[in-house]
């Protein structure tokens, strides 16, 4: 195969719920210069995510990675009872052993584009800062009080453990620094493509159906990233509400496929990955 390249992305594939799996028979490149952005949420055992990227790899000429909280998960049915750093770092490591690229490989460059595209592989997590306008000001508790009256409570609090961090906002501010610091040596000529499994700017969740659930969606601390590191698209998952929206200029890209239940009651189906450049 020849041609133009192209540059795909997908995100929530949760290849272990039925109904799922198959539809990774139908990622598959245009050409053999295809690249593939998975922005996490793959599944919840590490051997199920690390397949199904062994598999794109097999396809596309780049896959580069960055991790959901479904595979930051340790539940007691996975083999790899692995918890928080000591989890991610098993997950780069067998990335690695199968040639895809993780947020702690050099930026990789996308040529094809007006002007070269730095793509950011970022792995971010959140802080809680995104609150309803009832609980701002209130205390983590507080917040976290009024999800649980509404019936919301993420799965993270229970199997996404932070060890060796205090907490999972503690290592979000952590991997926010570390973040900063490499978007800041991109070369000022590039722009970016900012890949996250959870949204950079808090707009995307004004659709969600319990607003309580943003607590578990994004960071105030990445606001502004879009702009200030010059941003083209900004790929993201997570919230299984695929769309594109814009903010600044800057096209925002929610490239999730979602539950069964969820793609079933679509018009279009299941839209497994799509072409972003």
């Amino acid at each position: 195969m020849g041609g133009v390249p192209s540059l795909f992305a997908t995100s929530d594939l949760h290849v272990t719920h039925r109904g799922n799996a198959p539809l990774v028979d139908d990622i598959r490149p245009g050409t053999d210069r295809d690249w593939l952005i998975v922005a996490g949420d793959v599944g919840e055992r590490v051997d199920a995510v690390i397949d199904t990227l062994a598999r794109l790899r097999e396809r596309f000429a780049e896959v580069i990675w960055v991790p959901g909280n479904h595979e930051l998960w340790t539940t007691p049915k996975d083999p790899v009872q692995a918890r928080g750093q000591e989890r991610y770092a098993e997950l780069v490591r067998r990335c690695h052993a199968i040639g895809v690229r993780t947020p702690e490989d050099e930026f990789p460059v996308w040529e094809h584009a007006g002007r070269p595209l730095t793509i950011a592989p970022l792995f971010l997590l959140y802080d809680y800062s995104w609150r309803t306008p009832s609980a701002s000001g209130r205390s983590l508790g507080e917040a976290l009080e009024q999800a649980r009256d509404a019936g919301v409570v993420c799965t993270d609090e229970f199997f996404l453990h932070p060890e060796p961090h205090g907490s999972r906002a503690d290592w979000c501010a952590e991997r926010l620094k570390v973040s900063e610091e490499r978007l800041s040596a991109v070369p000022e000529g590039h722009g970016t493509i900012l890949v996250s499994h959870w949204p950079l700017h808090r707009h995307p969740t004004e659709p969600l159906r319990y607003p309580e659930f943003a607590l578990w969606c994004g960071t105030e601390a990445t606001a502004d990233w879009h702009v200030r590191f010059r941003a083209e698209i900004a790929v993201y998952g997570h919230l299984h509400i695929p769309r594109t929206t814009y903010r600044d200029g800057v096209r925002f890209e929610e490239v999730s496929l979602g539950y069964p239940r969820e793609w079933r009651g679509r018009a279009r189906g299941a839209v497994p990955f799509r072409r972003i450049l």
